[in-house]
């Protein structure tokens, strides 16, 4: 039983950062009997250490080689945010170090490391190993996944669900690694931001069939570091349309997109959910705003929620104030953390982090959108 987890952290870019700023948060949160403690950081560029030296008071240990990290006994757990071409040998040598390990998305640059690394897992079942997905804590995402679970939708007619992303539009936009097949993967844009879309779908069992996609390359060029234009070869946006074959017998569509290419689009994961009984919609774009229809006959109409600060971990903010994007993380983190120290059946609220299998049919998605557009 923990009360607190001790963590380090290999990847110390913009997510790393954001981590170490929930763990500071921690007394937002009002119910939580665990807490994460960052112990150790690494980074391949020393420079990282400065700013977590000098914001991160638990810090005792830092190194530009994981090994070392890993190597700690008095480390209990990783969170993982490196490029996706390491994972598979990183995730693999963390899980083989006894580590418990939150790892950014995709878990594998393609279906291949993936599969590796989901063979490391099987050797060490007891770790709790889970994939990093926290727009879903929104509290729309989490009052359509409650509704979900407490099956009150009638039969599913259809289901949209995606990111989208709008930087990508500058066509002067230096290429970075994202953009990279070399170090992003075949997937494109699927990659890094498909368990966006897929978390909710894979968790009530959504998986889609018969798949087909639309992939698209919209900036085929990009200014380097030096200013050079170098050719920009991942997919800009994809738009993947299957069906899902429903236990009940019957089939309904689903569209998965995730887009960095959608013209006035900051930032937004939407999920919508079309049911015989009831219907819900809910974006980012609009955080305090849950869309639900209730259809008994008669009349159709939409009704607007006004949700505001509802999580699904309880915090010390008020109801009547906006949730952001930096409190789905400490959700998504609380989630983790919850889950480690409690188990799964004894977690404070149901809906639990992305699992290594949820990662998997990820790339069994993704690699059948390849091969079907």
């Amino acid at each position: 039983m923990y009360s607190e987890i001790r963590f380090g952290i290999i990847g110390l870019g913009l997510m790393g950062r954001e981590f170490a700023s929930a763990a500071a948060r921690w007394i937002h949160l009002s119910s939580m009997m665990v807490k994460p403690v960052i112990v150790a950081a690494c980074d391949s560029n020393e420079n990282a250490f400065d700013w977590f030296k000098q914001r991160v008071q638990t810090l005792e240990f830092t190194t530009t080689d994981y090994q070392k990290l890993l190597g700690r006994s008095d480390i209990d757990a990783i969170y993982c945010a490196v490029p996706h071409h390491l994972h598979a040998n990183i995730y693999i040598d963390i899980i083989r170090a006894r580590k418990h390990l939150l790892g950014e998305k995709p878990f594998g640059i393609d279906l291949a490391a993936n599969t590796a690394i989901m063979r490391a897992i099987a050797e060490q079942q007891d770790l709790l190993v889970r994939c990093s997905s926290e727009l879903p804590f929104y509290p729309g995402g989490i009052a359509i996944i409650n509704s979900l679970l407490r099956d009150d939708f009638g039969r599913i007619i259809e289901v949209e669900s995606g990111l989208l992303h709008s930087s990508d539009l500058n066509p002067t936009k230096p290429i970075n690694w994202k953009r990279m097949i070399e170090y992003n993967g075949e997937y494109g844009c699927m990659g890094d931001l498909g368990m966006h879309a897929v978390h909710v779908p894979l968790r009530f069992g959504w998986i889609p069939a018969r798949i087909h996609a639309q992939l698209s390359k919209i900036v085929t060029e990009r200014p380097d570091a030096s200013g050079r234009m170098v050719p920009c070869k991942t997919w800009d946006n994809a738009a993947i349309h299957g069906e899902v074959d429903h236990p009940d017998g019957y089939t309904f569509p689903i569209s998965l997109l995730t887009k960095r290419i959608a013209p006035g689009e900051m930032n937004t994961w939407f999920l919508r959910v079309i049911g015989t009984k009831r219907s819900m919609a809910f974006s980012t774009k609009y955080p305090r705003t849950l869309q639900v229809m209730e259809y008994q006959g008669g009349s159709q109409a939409w009704q607007l929620h006004d949700i505001g600060y509802a999580s699904a971990y309880p915090t010390i903010t008020g109801g009547i104030f906006e949730f952001g994007f930096p409190d789905s993380i400490l959700q998504m983190w609380a989630a983790f953390c919850d889950e480690l120290a409690n188990g799964r059946t004894k977690m404070q609220q149901p809906f639990y982090c992305a699992t290594p299998e949820e990662a998997h049919q990820s790339h069994l998605i993704f690699t059948d959108a390849l091969a079907n557009h």
